[in-house]
């Protein structure tokens, strides 16, 4: 049986220097006076902004962070530590005045959304007992549920206020960033990785869906392996990832399976791996059916235009250790 980090295990050290080589490339190409990153205070955002300081030292390289209601407080914490840790001002500008002004907060899933961790994971849990389909597999319906009214009628008046406040706040950080590099001449670069791209964890024409993802062809077990090669802080790489949705409410939580198990289906199925295949790699059909299903569900989310990223951690990227 064969772990993700062993079955998709590249050569870190080459896929720095093919993204450091790029950034340099981008830069230049565009006349730029430097590149604009959002730090989340998340891995993948601290390694495309460790390989930026590495690519074009830390005073071309601008970063900012934006809370919000949902942010949870080790993630500013981890941005402040990353941005010291590399000699970078981070200027943080609050968007919650601007998602009350806007009424992000109002309905009542989102109410109460803010104040228990448990709640929140509670709700979303009965949802998908009530249901047998995680919200976000869902949200991936856009609302289509055939002859089910009364999931129709449920999503509606929970899930998909929970969806749209979701929306509304990646969107708007989007706004801001966009404004700010175009204001100074940078480069807008977004930290999405492959594992996400592949099944819809983002909001499209959001702060994870922009033009210029540099480390978007790696799977997040590969951004993970990546941190380590950059030797990263260990807080920053052990952390769980969270999507700013609400609080207590984890990416894995949200999606219903582990980025570990994600990358190995998505793999095998890029490998072109039957159902069996990809069982005997270690992962159950339960898995692979559900990764296959949000893979399908979200094509209508993988239809922006972006620049081919300079690392592919897929099977024929040229970057697999074994």
């Amino acid at each position: 049986m064969e772990r993700a980090d062993q079955q998709l295990s590249i050569r870190a050290d080459e896929a720095a220097r093919r993204a450091e080589t790029y950034l340099r490339s981008l830069v230049e190409e565009h006349s730029a006076d430097g590149v604009l990153i959002g730090l989340s205070g998340g891995l993948d955002s601290a390694v495309l902004v460790t390989l930026a300081v590495r690519a074009l030292g830390k005073d071309r390289v601008h970063v900012v962070f934006l809370p919000d209601r949902d942010t949870e407080e080790s993630s500013e914490r981890n941005a402040r530590l990353l941005a010291d840790s590399l000699g970078l001002e981070l200027p943080t500008e609050s968007i919650e005045p601007a998602m009350r002004e806007h009424g992000v907060y109002s309905p009542f899933a989102m109410r109460g959304g803010g104040v228990s961790r448990a709640l929140n994971r509670f709700f979303l849990d009965l949802y998908s007992l009530l249901f047998r389909e995680r919200p976000f597999v869902s949200s991936l319906r856009r609302g289509e549920f055939g002859r089910n009214w009364l999931k129709a009628v449920v999503y509606r008046r929970t899930v998909g206020h929970i969806e749209t406040a979701f929306n509304a706040r990646h969107m708007y950080r989007r706004e801001i960033l966009e404004a700010r590099a175009k204001e100074h001449n940078w480069i807008l670069l977004g930290a999405a990785n492959r594992s996400e791209c592949m099944v819809g964890w983002f909001v499209k024409d959001g702060i994870d869906d922009l033009p210029i993802s540099p480390i978007m062809g790696l799977y997040k077990t590969q951004v993970r392996q990546l941190a380590a090669h950059l030797e990263l802080p260990a807080v920053i790489r052990e952390q769980i990832p969270t999507p700013d949705m609400l609080k207590g409410v984890t990416d894995e939580f949200a999606v219903g399976i582990p980025y570990a198990r994600t990358d190995m289906v998505l793999d095998g199925m890029e490998c072109g791996l039957s159902n069996e295949e990809m069982a005997a790699r270690g992962v159950t059909r339960n898995e692979i059916e559900h990764v296959l299903k949000i893979h399908h569900l979200s094509k209508w989310k993988r239809e922006s235009p972006h620049e081919t990223p300079p690392v592919d951690g897929s099977v024929d990227g040229g970057l697999r250790s074994s």
